[in-house]
């Protein structure tokens, strides 16, 4: 017996070893048997048992020929390199074609071959006899061996009764799962269902069609269901919110299967249903990028890459995506040394040559950022650190500065000194007319970045896009813990609404909007329709099989301190888009401002937030012209603080044009 790796297992979820009936001599031996009993039954039909001497004579001289010349059509064919145990309708072409060939060999030796090599030329007749018996043989034994495989199966897993499924989709999706549950230990396919009226009715792979999607509760009550599974994995968002619709008026639960590509990159099998993804959720198909899109290529490949925030949801996955472009190296810079060990383990898997170096650092200290570039000399920024979390930093004003503000304007000075070709600045739909300090950071983070790019030499550019839905910190996982928690699920107002989008589809858009950026342009990335958040709580409890307000309460709760209630991204009384080459990015014509008013009023901001002057930091905001407005947040005090004299005397002495 020789030793083989089976599908996933329905139980454990992980893979485990099994173990071949037949090894490749045994299933030589065989197909010989079987190949020399056709040929020797071949005769005695032709003949009515009663074979003549003459060809009696033949057919033993002909028998240890016939039965090599099979094996080593098989061999060369390939039908050794098959699994009996999985033995399908292609596989079963195969095998007719090696079996065809072989028939083809003998009745041309018959035709070919003169009188005197009598004893090579059988006659037609049993040639064409010989054929069937032979491949009827050898489908039959492969047959039997999936079949005892599968009652070995549903033997070892005996116990409990089976859970009831219903499948919905009787495509080859559909009979795939079918085929694959049909052995597991705790479910059994019961039927179909399916929109299509041809197949109102049918029979396939052995279980009937019982109607239209609409009529799910009718079957699962006649036919007792316990489970739907949706055979679809490409199905649209609207199909699949009706059937979790229809399977909540029954109170059963519902999976989907995998796609093709969660097959083959987590190694399940198409049987091993997953829950809901983030992208069920967005009513749209991510965006991706193509490997060979030349564009990428000449930006990436073979490049020394710097990804600040290497370790958080956006820098991880642009740290793997980018690894698929095959840059030179990958420095991922982070101070969370867990979340860049994470990130680093993850890319250690990865095919390819690309180098990686993790490097613990904080941005505010330009010594420390300038050892890094001394040392790996970065041809390409990207700068994913800094703190998002709106209603902490509303709680500590002068670090969102300190990690914002000053570690991007230390980060873009040292890209300038050390010569960077490109650098693209992670930014946020909150930095539009921003109601909070993270959004006024990363407002003037975008502002830095303009700035800088007047000087030449690096092409600097912004994207701009609004919450990735499965990152750290995200709705999507918190209503998770909830849901598995038994709810509540807490919403913060009925009618809040966010743009949303998932990490893999960011980062792709990402790496593409940083191959426009020449002079400090803002992207912005296409998100679709923002998202109602208690339509997304609603949706994330029934694609978990339970129903909302009735097994999972939804509560509200209130807006946190800096948070609005919808965002947008661009300021359309002074912002407008224009095209790019790629369709889901655009770019934002957006005003001038005075870049040396600007950079006074930033130094005084960033020396009143090493200084730990909140209302300064508050006040600064507002004059800075960025639409920032806190009606809560705290005022100056009337005893002014050191530089406050000097924010006096710049706002007397220029007006900013922003």
């Amino acid at each position: 017996m020789i030793p083989h790796t089976s599908a996933v297992d329905n139980n454990q979820g992980a893979l485990r070893p099994r173990y071949e009936f037949c090894s490749a001599v045994n299933q030589r031996i065989l197909d010989a048997l079987t190949g020399g009993i056709a040929f020797y039954l071949a005769h005695q039909l032709r003949f009515d048992w009663q074979v003549p001497p003459i060809h009696a004579y033949q057919m033993w001289a002909l028998l240890p020929a016939i039965m090599l010349g099979h094996i080593l059509t098989n061999s060369a064919l390939g039908i050794y390199r098959l699994v009996w145990r999985y033995t399908s309708l292609k596989d079963a072409l195969v095998i007719s074609r090696s079996y065809v060939a072989f028939a083809l060999v003998l009745a041309m030796m018959r035709f070919g071959l003169p009188d005197r090599w009598w004893l090579a030329r059988a006659p037609y007749s049993v040639i064409a006899i010989e054929f069937l018996l032979a491949l009827f043989g050898a489908l039959g034994a492969r047959a039997l061996r999936r079949l005892l495989d599968e009652r070995s199966q549903i033997r070892d897993s005996a116990g409990a009764e089976p859970r009831r499924v219903l499948l919905i989709g009787a495509g080859r999706a559909g009979v795939m799962v079918a085929r694959e549950i049909a052995a597991a230990s705790d479910l059994k396919p019961v039927g179909f269902l399916d929109d299509d009226p041809k197949k109102n009715g049918a029979v396939i792979s052995g279980l009937r069609v019982f109607g239209p999607l609409d009529s799910l509760p009718r079957t699962v009550r006649e036919h007792h269901i316990q489970e739907v599974v949706v055979c679809i994995p490409r199905i649209n968002r609207n199909a699949l919110r009706k059937v979790w619709a229809l399977a909540e008026s029954v109170g059963i639960a519902t999976k989907i299967v995998p796609t093709i590509d969660e097959i083959l990159q987590r190694r399940t099998n198409i049987a091993a249903f997953r829950k809901v993804e983030p992208a069920d959720l967005l009513g749209r198909k991510p965006a991706a990028f193509a490997v060979s899109d030349p564009a990428l290529v000449a930006a990436y490949r073979g490049k020394r890459i710097l990804i600040t925030g290497g370790g958080g949801s956006i820098g991880s996955e642009l740290a793997c995506q980018l690894h698929s472009l095959e840059p030179a190296q990958l420095i991922l810079l982070d101070k969370d040394e867990n979340g860049l060990h994470d990130c680093c383990v993850r890319l250690r898997d990865l095919p390819g040559e690309t180098e990686v170096h993790p490097v613990v650092a904080d941005l505010r200290f330009a010594s420390r950022l300038a050892h890094v570039f001394r040392r790996f000399r970065p041809e390409v920024v990207f700068h994913a650190a800094a703190h998002k979390h709106v209603h902490l930093m509303e709680i500590s004003p002068c670090e969102a500065v300190l990690n914002n503000v000053i570690g991007t304007h230390t980060l873009v000075d040292q890209a300038l000194a050390y010569g960077v070709a490109r650098f693209a600045l992670i930014s946020t739909d909150k930095a539009v007319k921003p109601t909070s300090i993270m959004g006024a950071s990363k407002r003037l983070c975008e502002m830095i970045v303009q700035a800088r790019a007047l000087k030449g030499g690096t092409s600097f550019s912004c994207v701009r896009f609004g919450n990735v839905i499965g990152s750290r910190g995200s709705v999507l996982p918190l209503f998770t813990q909830q849901i598995a928690e038994g709810g509540p699920v807490t919403v913060t107002h009925p009618d809040v609404e966010r743009f949303l989008m998932t990490i893999p589809e960011a980062a792709s858009l990402v790496i593409q909007a940083a191959t426009l950026g020449a002079a400090g342009e803002i992207f912005v990335l296409e998100m679709g329709e923002p998202v109602r958040i208690q339509n997304l709580a609603r949706e994330l409890i029934e694609l978990s099989g339970l129903r909302p307000e009735k097994d999972i309460e939804i509560r509200m709760t209130h807006l946190e301190k800096g948070e609005k209630m919808s965002e947008q991204l661009l300021d359309e009384s002074t912002e407008r888009l224009l095209p790019t080459r790629y369709e889901k990015i655009a770019a934002v014509a957006s005003p001038r401002f005075d870049v040396a008013v600007f950079e006074r009023r930033l130094r005084f901001i960033e020396e009143a937030a090493r200084h730990g002057s909140v209302g300064e930091v508050f006040q600064a905001l507002r004059d800075l012209n960025i639409g920032y407005r806190r009606e809560d947040s705290p005022a100056v005090p009337v005893r002014r603080q050191r530089h406050a004299k000097a924010a006096a005397a710049i706002a007397a002495y220029v007006t900013p044009k922003l």
